[in-house]
């Protein structure tokens, strides 16, 4: 899978994508490649790294040296470059900054990424995010807007809300795998996302926790009150 993956990435590449999340691929006369971040395309002033593993740490941190927990956050850092001379390296260096995006989209492409709804997602949840089993439709469907937005999150959602129930609060374009162009005009590889992430679940934890404390009667107060 690793191998063919690789030669999948070398042949989008050929055909002409050349982007993936706010990156830019561009082959190098010398066979490899040069990774920069999107907004940085021709810019001279950026700094050169030439290893794989140089991405992982180019993806910890946004423009204000803040963690960024999501790799998908449209918040990538600045200011950079990445020179890699093989697709093998390339397809290591993607995984840091968008973990096993490109393996997604190439079992998409093969008819073989089933989406996961999310009531299917939160009705397997065991422990303390058992909880999440009592998110009200009209509650899960506001989050998801909210969480999942483009603001907040740049891979595509594929999952409906449950088995027959749309999501509701997200753009056409957020719920579509169809590649479509950069602002810039480059083609891409679409971040897809086939089943809520573990921060989704949590986060529809805190909305089930929160309302029930709400709903909650106060404590009995026993006793006089202090003077």
């Amino acid at each position: 899978m690793k191998r063919n993956l690789t030669h999948a990435l070398e042949s989008w590449i050929r055909d002409g994508i050349r982007a993936i999340g706010q990156i830019t691929i561009t082959p190098t006369a010398q066979g490899g490649y040069e990774l920069c971040h999107t907004d940085d395309l021709g810019k001279a002033e950026l700094v050169a790294y030439t290893s794989a593993e140089d991405a992982r740490a180019l993806s910890f941190f946004d423009d204000a040296n803040a963690y960024r927990p999501l790799k998908t956050a449209p918040t990538l850092k600045h200011g950079w470059r990445l020179n890699l001379n093989t697709g093998e390296e390339l397809r290591h260096a993607l995984d840091y900054f968008y973990p096993a995006m490109a393996a997604l989209w190439h079992s998409h492409l093969q008819a073989n990424l089933p989406a996961v709804p999310l009531r299917d997602t939160l009705n397997r949840q065991t422990g303390m995010y058992a909880a999440t089993k009592r998110l009200q439709d009209e509650e899960g469907q506001e989050l998801v807007g909210q969480a999942c937005a483009a603001s907040a999150c740049a891979k595509r959602v594929l999952w409906a809300f449950s088995e027959g129930q749309a999501l509701t609060r997200l753009t056409p374009e957020k719920l579509s795998a169809e590649p479509r162009p950069t602002p810039a005009g480059i083609q891409e590889i679409p971040l897809l996302c086939q089943e809520a992430c573990n921060i989704l679940v949590a986060a529809c934890r805190e909305v089930v926790k929160k309302r029930e404390r709400s709903q909650s009667p106060p404590p009995q107060q026993t006793g006089s009150p202090s003077h």
